[in-house]
């Protein structure tokens, strides 16, 4: 029955009053035997072509309802509840912080719609891939801050993602900070692996930590971090809005690759370059292989009561006796 799929029993000694009902049952029939009498006439033949009523039937409806209230009862009180189960089983789960640039160079169009957005895009599908991680968010520009800390609540985070863009704070690229910024919401951190995903399109050109320091930081912290260039190489689109139109112009790519890979070396990762939005994908998928921690996690699952579907069944069951007894079958034996 659906109704007990998933079912257990906090109480299940009270099944024991189900003997209460036969016993109910059997009183009801030597009562109902008392009151109808014992006179004897010689013969019934007269009374063989009467008609037989319905009514003789239904006036047995009470201990009927009295006794399907009775069991609903009892099974209310061995309270049912939803199955409490757990497990102990090994997933993988790793923290990560993934620290963006947004300044107005990410506005540039070599991928599309543009650098930023596709970066958004691509990294909210990667949160989606794990659900198992801690997984925090830091935007960079001029200076950095904490968009969201380290949360298994991916729908938040998701979410809080889609909101940056540029303009949020001052402008500039100031990826020593970022990264410093990065490395402090892991600080406290006691997984095995933690990780940084450091995306930029520039080179550091503010903020009072250089880039290689905060990568020595994140070195004594045991943090790796996995930096990404973004952007072709050359010249790319950047649109400009003048008063007869958004105008593209072309602007150079200046990617300072040498401090990103030293930021990678420095901390145990990696550097990619990522030209266009596949490349970008592919980067992430990378780094999704790259980084699997075994960790042990316990699974639980909450207890449900599931009385109140039986106490509402009694409740309606007695009722309707009580109506009935007082209406249609006032006054008749029973």
């Amino acid at each position: 029955m659906k109704l007990f799929s998933g079912i257990e029993f906090a109480n299940p000694g009270f099944f024991w009053l189900l003997l209460l009902v036969p016993l109910m049952i059997g009183w009801y029939i030597w009562r109902n035997k008392r009151l109808q009498g014992t006179m004897r006439i010689s013969s019934v033949k007269s009374f063989m072509g009467a008609k037989k009523s319905g009514y003789g039937v239904l006036r047995h409806y009470s201990i009927v309802l009295k006794s399907l209230a009775l069991i609903a009862i009892i099974i209310g009180l061995a309270r049912p509840q939803s199955a409490l189960s757990w497990q102990n089983s090994t997933t993988e789960g790793i923290d990560i912080v993934i620290a963006t640039d947004i300044s107005g160079s990410m506005l540039s169009e070599d991928l599309k719609p543009n650098r930023l957005e596709a970066g958004k895009n691509i990294a909210i599908d990667f949160i989606k891939d794990r659900p198992d991680d801690r997984i925090g968010l830091v935007v960079f520009s001029g200076e950095s801050f904490t968009q969201c800390p380290l949360t298994i609540d991916h729908d938040v985070l998701i979410n809080l993602f889609k909101g940056i863009n540029n303009g949020m704070i001052e402008d500039g690229t100031a990826i020593g900070m970022g990264l410093a910024t990065a490395v402090n919401r892991l600080k406290d951190s006691e997984a095995k692996s933690k990780v940084i995903i450091l995306l930029t399109d520039g080179s550091n050109t503010g903020g009072s930590i250089p880039p290689v320091t905060a990568a020595e930081i994140a070195k004594q912290m045991n943090v790796r971090v996995y930096t990404v260039g973004v952007g072709t190489k050359g010249f790319a689109p950047y649109p400009v809005k003048t008063p007869f139109g958004v105008q593209y112009q072309q602007v150079p790519v200046t990617i300072d690759e040498g401090t990103l890979s030293s930021i990678a070396k420095i901390t145990g990762g990696k550097y990619f370059r990522a030209t266009n939005n596949d490349k970008l994908k592919e980067i992430y998928q990378q780094i999704d292989k790259l980084e699997k921690a075994k960790i042990d996690v316990t699974q639980y699952h909450k207890k449900t009561e599931r009385f109140l579907p039986f106490a509402l069944i009694a409740l309606a069951l007695l009722l309707v006796e009580f109506g009935l007894r007082n209406t249609i079958f006032k006054g008749a034996l029973t």
